[in-house]
């Protein structure tokens, strides 16, 4: 029987910020898209089981513990296999490419390092997703390609293997001090294998490049080790050719086990955008926030009415959803959804994201161009016939359009930023009509968004449901953290939207949001509740609401989109960028606190 997917907890990513791999603990490896991290999955056992595509190599024997970490603050997953026989270690990585000039590589290493242990490995490829079983071909005693259609897989390694029931697998042991490599590279078919590399010149390479990398990070936060981590972990969703960040390195992970809400994350959000941007900077990351600007700009560029909500990689524009009917979904949660429909979706906040990130880089210190300001400008322009529509909000909702809350609130970030731009930097622009239109959008949003007998504002104009991302109200400097509207709308989702101690991002079974079931708490959310209470003075509720955050982390400190509290386990894609990014940022609003001395 088809082994089943581990818990998504379980699981590690390495990665050359390019694409990603997820590893388990038992050594299998149950994800992988090659080349690029929105390219089919030669592995995708982890949406569905191993006969999709895994690679494990774990001990023979079933009483085996294991020790993971990474090495160090690098990539690098280092997993222990210990027995009374032996005890050895498996080293996974991803070489970073040589700007395109070096293939894609996923290297294993197996050290010994005490008696003898005798290991396993099963190598199952399947192109497309887990459909295509490719043709394999042995070249000489140490080198196996795989061949489907375009896509090209060799492995090289001096370990004997054979071809069994349409698997490749080998049986070997391990003894102290002695090293097996298994280099898996990537090629197009049309090309020839990439040549031999050494695996373990490549492992020094890939841990002084982490190491460089994050000696880089300036260690003024609270708890600097776990905002490491999260700094890793975004670097490692950075796809480095363009500078995109994608949400996640998977797709179709479910929000809730066995439920609908299955989407691909493999893309670039604008809404994610101001939050990254600060969160790169003022760790020290100038050059990554330099990339991820740069690549806002190039894709919101053209006619501001065709902007959308995410974009590819490359800034791609057509991310057509289609259905995967084939895999049975991650422990049975179906659809699984490859593309995402809601890249077409009318939502006005990222108006605002893209001109409160382009405001933040400047005030950072990443001059604006001329190009940038006069996008920005074309924007406002369109807003300001279209601030009144309604949309489908922040979270994608895919049932009717509605007038939300915090959509006009970022109507209203874009005009404001616009203003200081202007005021700030010396660029020309309309101000007055700007200043005018903001004035509009705040009155109205006072008057249509909150709802006086709740004391709260609300998720959408005439409705008294209520949404997380009001939280952010005077994080965006809407209105004041002493205002008494804010005040009771923190108050209101405390006792609304947190049945567990963590915050719903509004109330799945009641709003009409298109989608059948629930959803897991989203952990970005509860960071911003983190960032409301140092705003308003609760400065001992911040800190035990951040250290419950942190330990949901798993073993390796890695997020996914959501937590579902009763059962305590991680769901949604995994690693999640937003959730380590508001980790990030709370970690450095505790820290500015504490420096204040209040």
């Amino acid at each position: 029987m088809p082994s089943p997917p581990s818990r998504i907890e379980d699981y590690a990513m390495i990665g050359d910020c390019e694409t990603a791999a997820l590893v388990a603990r038992n050594g299998s490896i149950d994800w992988l898209c090659w080349p690029r991290f929105d390219s089919d999955a030669c592995f995708a056992a982890l949406l569905g089981g191993s006969d999709n595509g895994r690679w494990i190599i774990a001990p023979t024997d079933p009483a085996v513990q294991i020790e993971r970490r990474y090495r160090g603050a690098t990539l690098i997953l280092e997993t222990v296999f210990s027995t009374a026989e032996g005890e050895a270690a498996l080293v996974d990585f991803m070489p970073l490419r040589d700007s395109g000039a070096a293939p894609p590589l996923l290297i294993r290493i197996i050290e010994g390092r005490r008696g003898r242990l005798r290991f396993n490995t099963e190598l199952i490829l399947r192109f497309g997703y887990g459909q295509h079983v490719p043709w394999v071909t042995s070249l000489d005693p140490q080198t196996l390609t795989a061949i489907d259609g375009p896509d090209r897989v060799t492995l090289r390694t001096s370990v004997a293997l054979r071809g069994k029931d349409l698997r490749t697998v080998g049986d070997f042991a391990v003894d102290a001090g002695t090293t097996l490599p298994f280099v898996l590279s990537y090629s197009p078919s049309h090309l020839l294998p990439p040549p031999p590399i050494d695996a373990q010149a490549a492992l020094a390479e890939t841990e002084a490049f982490w190491e460089k990398w994050t000696g880089c990070y300036h260690r003024q936060d609270a708890r600097p080790d776990a905002v490491a981590r999260s700094l890793i972990t975004l670097k490692a969703l950075s796809y480095r050719p363009t500078g995109g960040i994608v949400a996640a390195a998977t797709t179709s992970l479910p929000e809730q086990i066995g439920g609908p809400r299955n989407w691909d994350y493999r893309f670039c959000w604008l809404r994610d955008a101001t939050l990254t941007l600060l969160a790169l900077m003022e760790a020290g990351y100038h050059d990554e926030a330099h990339a991820w600007r740069d690549w806002l700009v190039r894709a919101a560029a053209g006619s501001p009415a065709q902007i959308q909500i995410m974009y590819g990689i490359a800034g791609e524009r057509r991310l057509l959803e289609w259905e995967a009917d084939w895999l049975p979904g991650y422990e049975g949660s179906r659809p699984v959804r490859i593309g995402n429909a809601a890249h077409d979706q009318v939502q006005l906040d990222v108006f605002g994201e893209v001109v409160d990130t382009l405001h933040q880089a400047n005030c950072c210190g990443l001059k604006a161009n001329k190009v940038g300001w006069n996008m920005q400008r074309a924007f406002l322009r369109h807003l300001e016939e279209v601030w009144q529509q309604p949309g489908s909000g922040m979270w994608e909702m895919r049932g009717p359009p509605r007038q939300f809350t915090f959509s006009k609130v970022m109507c209203w970030v874009a005009f404001d930023r616009a203003v200081k731009s202007a005021e700030q930097f010396g660029l020309a622009g309309p101000i007055d009509q700007w200043r005018a239109t903001r004035d509009e959008i705040h009155a109205e949003v006072c008057a249509k968004g909150y709802d006086a007998a709740m004391g709260s504002f609300v998720q959408s104009y005439g409705s008294t449901g209520l949404d997380a991302s009001l939280l952010k109200l005077s994080t965006v400097g809407f209105l004041p953290a002493s205002d008494p509207r804010v005040r009771g709308t923190v108050e209101a989702i405390e006792r609304h939207l947190m049945p567990d101690g963590l915050v719903l991002r509004y109330d799945a079974h009641t709003a009409d949001d298109g989608l059948a079931g629930g959803e897991g708490a989203f952990l970005a959310c509860s960071f911003w509740l983190v960032d409301a209470y140092v705003a308003l003075g609760r400065i001992d509720d911040a800190r035990r609401l951040f250290e419950r955050l942190l330990g949901l982390r798993n073993d390796l400190g890695l997020f996914s989109e959501e937590y579902e509290p009763t059962s305590k386990r991680q769901v949604g894609n995994f690693p999640q960028a937003f959730s380590h990014v508001a980790l990030v940022n709370s970690a450095r609003n505790l820290a500015r606190y504490g420096k204040s001395g209040a």
